[in-house]
């Protein structure tokens, strides 16, 4: 199992007046969006913008990082064997399979799988789907 990038977390309210200014931070343009729910995400360099009410990020703000891996299920192994307890079960979205888990030192970190046209959007056509 690999870790292919990893995400600091921001929280804004309105997604279209943060990214702005991340674009230029990055120097990097926009590599996702999409909608979850009632918050719209977006990520930019290694920042995920969860924009929208502060009551609908709520559920969401006690994960500090997302970890994108190559192999979720072997990422479930490795976390169960340090002590790590699965707080969703594996749950599928627009960007592939995820879920959510606590390490044994308390952290809390989204796990995902993206499919292999969204690996190959974001990190290159060698990473994914041709």
């Amino acid at each position: 199992m690999a870790v292919l990038k990893t995400y600091a977390r921001l929280w804004p309210t309105e997604l279209d007046l943060a990214l702005p200014l991340f674009t230029e931070l990055t120097g990097r343009p926009v590599d996702l969006r999409f909608a979850f729910g009632d918050l719209e995400l977006a990520t930019v360099g290694d920042f995920l913008l969860i924009a929208g009410p502060p009551q609908a990020q709520l559920p969401f703000r006690g994960q500090s990082a997302t970890v994108v891996v190559d192999d979720l299920d072997a990422a479930r192994a490795t976390l169960a064997s340090h002590g790590a307890v699965e707080l969703t079960e594996e749950l599928t979205g627009v960007t592939g399979r995820y879920l959510f888990a606590r390490h044994a030192d308390g952290s809390e970190v989204e796990y995902v799988e993206w499919t292999p046209e969204i690996t190959a959007k974001v990190l290159g056509p060698a990473h994914g789907a041709a």
